[in-house]
């Protein structure tokens, strides 16, 4: 169990960003009988006290009651926190990661990008108690105390660093399998997260620069080629840094891309068009950063940074 506490049936969990991710699957798992308490703020959380957490999905819509505070102190004990916000937002949620590891709860964070296990471990996080995770779904808080998934796919991967199978993560995979997510129990989650990292990170990268939707991109003169070139620096850094990537990868993910609705926006395109924060340094940033470290040249993510970085400031 790696220092946590042996799981019941019913597994105690604490939301660290009840926007669109952690509010979605804390509204999920609240519903399928797990006690979920969500870190939240402002109207979203007067919302969240006063009328429950609503969701809204493709097949339904149902509204939940769950523990809302703004105070991690009143959570108590719990078994896992999952970590849900932004990448940018790591920094402030950390200190109530800390706090709930000092409990012994697991820390699960699913963020974008390939660094946020170091990162929650260089904030004080015992190494032992973060667990890789990711999830695959368009999901977004649209108003207070609502969020709506968009997608009519919601995945979930959870695993141990070092690949072995564990209790505690079995436990959490069959939390989010009970609350309708397609989840599984990942032996090998940092080649995972390196796997939806190319997919993220080239799709950011020429969506953010086009201004437009996957769709225009694909149609684009040279469109295909720019994601391909995308994924492919990706997976190379990732080889260059000792994950073990098939010789099939690129063509994998590069399917998944060309399946996507012509409408679908990254949500780091959506950050971009609301003017706010972005994951920028967290995706095309890292990969033009990691591969410096790795003697790889990502000439189409450094192109993104440069670009976007200027864009966002010049605005």
């Amino acid at each position: 169990m790696s220092g946590a506490r042996e799981y019941t049936a019913s597994v105690r969990i604490a939301i660290l960003g009840a926007g669109g991710v952690g509010g979605y699957y804390g509204g999920t798992l609240a519903r399928a009988g797990h006690t979920v308490a969500l870190l939240a703020r402002g109207p979203h959380l007067d919302a969240l006290r006063a009328r429950g957490l609503e969701v809204r999905t493709p097949e339904e819509s149902f509204t939940v009651a769950v523990q809302a505070t703004d105070d991690p102190k009143t959570f108590g004990v719990c078994d896992v926190a999952i970590v849900a916000v932004k990448t940018y937002s790591l920094e402030e949620v950390a200190p109530a990661a800390r706090l709930l590891a000092a409990s012994g709860a697991a820390i699960l964070p699913l963020l974008n990008g390939v660094e946020a296990m170091d990162r929650l471990v260089e904030r004080g996080v015992p190494e032992s108690l973060v667990l890789g995770g990711l999830t695959q779904v368009s999901v977004l808080k649209v108003g207070p105390g609502v969020v709506e998934r968009k997608s009519p796919f919601q995945k979930v991967a959870v695993g141990e660093r070092t690949g072995k199978t564990s209790e505690r993560v079995r436990r959490i995979v069959e939390a989010f399998q009970g609350a309708g997510a397609e989840a599984r129990v990942s032996e090998d989650i940092l080649g995972d997260l390196w796997r939806k990292f190319a997919f993220i990170a080239s799709m950011a990268a020429a969506c953010g620069l086009a201004r437009t939707p996957i769709g225009p991109v694909r149609d684009a003169p040279c469109g295909k080629l720019l994601l391909a070139r995308a994924v492919r620096e990706v997976l190379a850094v990732a080889r260059a840094r000792g994950l073990s990537m098939a010789e099939d990868e690129e063509a994998k993910i590069l399917a998944f891309i060309g399946s996507l609705g012509g409408g679908m926006k990254p949500s780091f395109l959506l950050d971009l068009e609301a003017g706010g924060p972005n994951e920028l340094d967290d995706l095309s940033g890292a990969v033009s950063r990691l591969g410096r470290e790795a003697g790889v040249e990502t000439p189409v993510h450094d192109t993104a940074t440069a670009a976007l970085s200027a864009a966002v400031k010049g605005r």
